[in-house]
């Protein structure tokens, strides 16, 4: 990631990524852009648009169960990111979001949720 760039706020915080998270959202916030973006490959408010959506409270849903699991917070949010991104999108999921199959799944939500943000954009 470039450390020279700030990490966009959430513009969720009600919601999201950033609600799952509750009281641990301040220092999981930048660890989670950060992972996702070095993961995706995506720019940080690609992945800020991602991490509010619905899709974002189910990446910090899998970071709540490595918590629980007893993970380190920064150990909980690579492991929901080294999760998402083993799995690859199916038939079915390519179908309803025009997601290509076979792409990793969190890097196909990342820019679905960017895609689709913009197009409300316009």
């Amino acid at each position: 990631m470039n450390s020279t760039r700030p990490i966009p706020a959430t513009q969720n915080d009600a919601w999201g990524f950033w609600g799952t998270m509750n009281e641990q959202a301040d220092a999981a916030w930048p660890l989670a852009m950060t992972a996702v973006s070095d993961a995706t490959g995506q720019p940080l408010e690609s992945v800020r648009t991602f991490l509010d959506s619905r899709h974002g409270r189910h990446f910090a849903d899998d970071v709540q169960n490595a918590l629980y699991r007893g993970q380190a917070l920064a150990d909980a949010i690579n492991t929901a990111t080294q999760q998402w991104m083993g799995w690859t999108i199916g038939r079915q999921t390519s179908k309803d979001y025009g997601i290509p199959r076979g792409m990793p799944y969190l890097t196909g939500f990342v820019i679905h949720t960017e895609i689709v943000e913009d197009s409300l954009a316009a």
